[in-house]
């Protein structure tokens, strides 16, 4: 049987063809190069094959539907928003985040998948006040994320950004591991070094299933906090509402013209 596990498949558009009808025929595609019958693929989804048939005859899928179909092939389901580069998107971006371009006329933003990491990257957290101490103390040293491309390698390095009131670039740690857990794994595992309290525990992680932990380690602090009206000034910084990867001027700048404190 043809193996899709880790390979990965591109879909696209095309004029000639109406999307109402592609959806359940590529999957259909997918199936037959994956070498299994309707009946085994209904087995694999526990459901009987006249469901299996239904999804293949259809275009307007969930996609929570598309997703189990997809894993029960072996396989993971991305889902990304493609954006010219002229695109308005892209030209008020494009000086605030580190933009990677696919080729020269676009821009690929993730919306469903998990997101792959950018090789020899490091990052950048937003993190409130009361969090980010607790980190740059050596007390808290899981940080918890909805989202986080599960890919970053181990020695990834992380910059701290404590959110208002503070707004302020304050210390770095190293990612050791980044774990993809079921939240209630998460809580079990995690609660006392992840610092927070349940209740706000159970909404920050409301409506996922799963969610992820950044273990940190070799956890220093800047000897002098860099504030976001100079981020701006001299990076185009603007934070990020989970993470975004450090541009290369503002990664030279935190390594080397401000001293940190080892902890």
């Amino acid at each position: 049987m043809t193996k899709l596990k880790g390979k990965i498949v591109e879909a696209r558009d095309s004029n000639s063809v109406d999307i109402n009808d592609s959806v359940g025929a590529s999957l259909k595609h997918l199936r037959k190069l994956s070498g299994l019958t309707q009946l085994e693929m209904a087995k694999r989804l526990d459901v009987g094959q006249a469901a299996v048939s239904k999804i293949e005859g259809r275009g307007d899928i969930h996609i929570s539907t598309l997703e189990k179909f997809v894993e029960a092939l072996g396989a993971t389901l991305k889902i990304d928003a493609s954006f010219p580069s002229s695109a308005k998107l892209a030209l008020t971006v494009k000086d605030a985040f580190d933009i990677i371009h696919t080729d020269d006329n676009q821009l690929v933003f993730p919306i469903f998948g998990d997101d792959e990491f950018k090789r020899n990257r490091d990052v950048v957290l937003s993190i409130r006040p009361q969090y980010s101490e607790k980190i740059i103390s050596g007390v808290k040293t899981v940080e918890l994320r909805r989202r986080f491309p599960i890919a970053a390698p181990s020695g990834t390095t992380a910059y701290i950004y404590s959110t208002s009131p503070v707004r302020a670039m304050v210390g770095m740690a190293d990612i050791k591991r980044v774990l993809k857990m079921p939240v209630k794994e998460i809580w079990s595992q995690f609660e006392e070094v992840a610092c927070i309290e349940k209740k706000a525990f159970d909404q920050y992680f409301e409506g996922v299933e799963n969610g992820f932990a950044l273990q940190f380690e070799n956890i220093r602090s800047l000897k002098t906090p860099l504030p976001l009206n100079e981020l701006r000034e001299r990076f185009g910084f603007e934070p990020p509402q989970s993470f975004l990867y450090a541009k290369h001027d503002l990664r030279r700048a935190l390594n080397n013209e401000f001293a940190v404190i080892h902890h």
